[in-house]
């Protein structure tokens, strides 16, 4: 189960420290992940330029790789800068978003895990791709049921030594052995573009001040489920949903928002 010390230690690093996190994320969600991260007071830095990875994955405190619009710069940005991570020893996390709608996009996640990210946060689908499943891909929406994927994350983190984080109506972290669960969001969630690749965004920032990679996953997905949960009470729809998400974040109170958190 969760420990609502670490919990509440974690978010309170969060804003304390600042950590930079750089995210090499699509453009969709651009703009709402780096809004995300200021929420819950991390600094955010958007880049994919391939010549200075090296020098920006350096001074930074965790690195966010979001494959979700691919270019062959891009993709160059990416590989240099998940080199960059490992022989930095910086923390990193990889979105495989959409892996298994594409040849070239399964295979650059497949690539990008060889410099041994963090955490590999993804839908369902995603993760049952890169575990080896046979997927009816839906592009970058999900076609199967996070619980259904439970087995191949953690197939996945054991053949990668990260901890593998499954996005859904309930949310499933596992690192192998262990699987913790968050059953807290909104069915608006899912109707909003680019919460995935904010949960992504924000589990760098947990990633950076966080004991270990598995708090950091579980802490994040508590954050994304009880943030969501909390907007959605007075929204009228999609619209009012997202800025009350982030003003949710911006006000997030970690001792009391604890009280309302569900695991199975």
């Amino acid at each position: 189960m969760l420990n609502t010390q670490q919990f509440i230690a974690d978010c309170e690093a969060v804003r304390s420290k600042s950590p930079l996190v750089h995210n090499i994320t699509n453009y969709v969600a651009m703009n709402i992940a780096a809004n995300g991260l200021l929420a819950i007071g991390a600094s955010p830095l958007m880049s994919f330029y391939e010549e200075e990875m090296d020098e920006i994955v350096k001074i930074a405190s965790a690195l966010v790789i979001n494959i979700g619009c691919l270019d062959s710069n891009e993709i160059a940005g990416m590989k240099a800068a998940a080199e960059a991570a490992d022989k930095y020893a910086k923390p990193w996390v990889l979105d495989p978003v959409g892996a298994g709608a594409s040849v070239v996009r399964t295979q650059t996640a497949l690539e990008l895990i060889k410099n041994h990210p963090t955490i590999i946060r993804g839908n369902a689908s995603e993760i049952m791709c890169l575990a080896g499943a046979q997927i009816a891909s839906r592009g970058v929406d999900s076609s199967e049921k996070s619980s259904d994927a439970v087995d191949a994350a953690k197939s996945l983190a054991k053949s990668t030594g990260a901890v593998v984080s499954v996005s859904g109506p309930v949310d499933y972290i596992t690192d192998g052995e262990r699987v913790e669960t968050i059953a807290n969001g909104s069915p608006l969630m899912p109707m909003v573009t680019a919460m995935g690749c904010t949960a992504s965004a924000l589990t760098g920032a947990f990633a950076a001040v966080s004991p270990t990679a598995f708090d950091a996953a579980l802490h994040t997905m508590a954050v994304m489920g009880l943030a969501g949960e909390f907007a959605a009470k007075d929204a009228k729809g999609t619209g009012t949903f997202g800025v009350n998400f982030l003003d949710e974040l911006t006000v997030f109170n970690a001792e009391e928002a604890v009280k309302s958190l569900r695991q199975i």
